[in-house]
């Protein structure tokens, strides 16, 4: 069993003003690139003093480097052309008038080549100022479904799946390569398997030639064989959707649990949302195999209650009722800024107050 981080995270954190505008200067050629880069570290160091000052087990740059999650696979890779002839993935809110439609900025074209590795610089610079083992943050190349055009992509590649293999083989090479670093945990993101609980994501999908019996067979398969780099503990993040505080999709983890945690032998650690009423109950972690950690995603990072302790500690003790406690861990359920202008609507010191809980409950349940 690999070694359990009571206290977890998730990975993205909200960017400081100072960044935002610095990175706004580059672009419009007000700043030089070696001045941003100081800027840019400066904002990683104290992301990393964060964490480590509240008293998490384990600490991420941010992701305070990229403009979203996914940066490898959209800019990145070449292969890819602007485009947004593409589905539309809704983001729900809690008023339906404020609902957004999702398209990918670009769709796939051609073969996918790999342009940058950013998680070298991410994890090489972070690694250097923390002193807490650091977690690397990759998407899922299945999150690749959203850039698919069935009148664009299919001179590249057949199907959607083959397209999906070919992102694995690139980000398993990524992987390597940081654990040629020293790098020894790895969080794969999957929002593309974590919509899969709802009917509304799983029928977009249908629709455009990705049955669910084959995203959750061979799907997963691909997923799986991105984990397959010796040395380093995988986690698994599956995200219901997170911008602004809008989700895509409800429900529990029913529709892929077995899928999960039966085809998933590379999975170390399998992070789950489990911030509110939307993500279902425990009883699927009934089928988690014994040598496997799950991560209880009980804080919210999309809403600014600060949730009392002692109903978060009741929550573990309910999820102990299907994996032994020694082998449970909290977080919160999502990171606090996926993409850099789709930010939570909440400031820095209620994300600094919602990490400082995850470790104080970790600490009042494990000691």
């Amino acid at each position: 069993m690999p070694t359990v981080n009571h206290a977890d995270v998730i990975g993205s954190l909200l960017r400081p003003r100072y960044l935002v505008e610095a990175r706004q200067a580059l672009e419009e050629g007000r700043l030089g690139r070696a001045e941003f880069k100081r800027i840019e570290d400066r904002a990683v160091d104290a992301a990393i003093a964060m964490q480590e000052a509240v008293g998490l087990d384990v600490v991420s740059d941010g992701e305070l480097r990229r403009f979203s999650f996914f940066d490898h696979l959209l800019t990145h890779l070449d292969g890819l052309s602007p485009s947004e002839d593409t589905a539309g993935v809704t983001f729900h809110a809690p008023r339906p008038e404020d609902n957004w439609d999702f398209h990918s900025p670009l769709v796939v074209t051609d073969k996918l080549r790999t342009k940058r590795m950013m998680t070298l610089e991410e994890f090489a610079y972070a690694r250097a100022v923390a002193r807490k083992p650091v977690k690397a943050l990759i998407p899922s190349p299945l999150f690749l479904y959203t850039a698919w055009s069935e009148s664009h992509s299919k001179d590249a590649y057949k199907d959607a799946y083959e397209l999906f293999a070919d992102a694995a083989r690139l980000l398993r090479a990524e992987v390597e390569e940081l654990a040629r670093l020293g790098c020894t945990y790895v969080q794969i993101d999957a929002p593309d398997l974590g919509t899969l609980v709802d009917e509304e994501n799983r029928s977009l999908r249908e629709s455009f030639g990705m049955p669910t019996e084959r995203t959750l067979t061979e799907g997963m398969d691909i997923v799986n064989s991105v984990a397959d780099v010796p040395g380093v503990t995988f986690g698994l993040h599956l995200c219901r959707g997170n911008y602004e505080g809008k989700w895509i999709a409800t429900g529990g983890y029913d529709p892929v649990a077995e899928a999960l945690f039966k085809r998933g032998t590379n999975i170390d650690v399998f992070l789950l949302e489990y911030d509110n009423e939307r993500s279902g109950d425990f009883a699927p972690l009934a089928g988690v195999p014994d040598d496997k950690v799950v991560v209880l995603g009980l804080v919210s990072s999309k809403t600014t209650q600060v949730e009392p302790i002692d109903s978060l500690v009741r929550r573990v003790d309910e999820a102990a009722r299907y994996v032994s406690k020694d082998r449970l861990a909290v977080s919160t359920q999502c990171g606090f800024s996926s993409v850099i202008i789709g930010a939570n609507p909440i400031d820095e010191a209620t994300q600094e107050a919602k990490l400082r809980l995850v470790a104080e409950v970790a600490g009042a349940v494990w000691g």
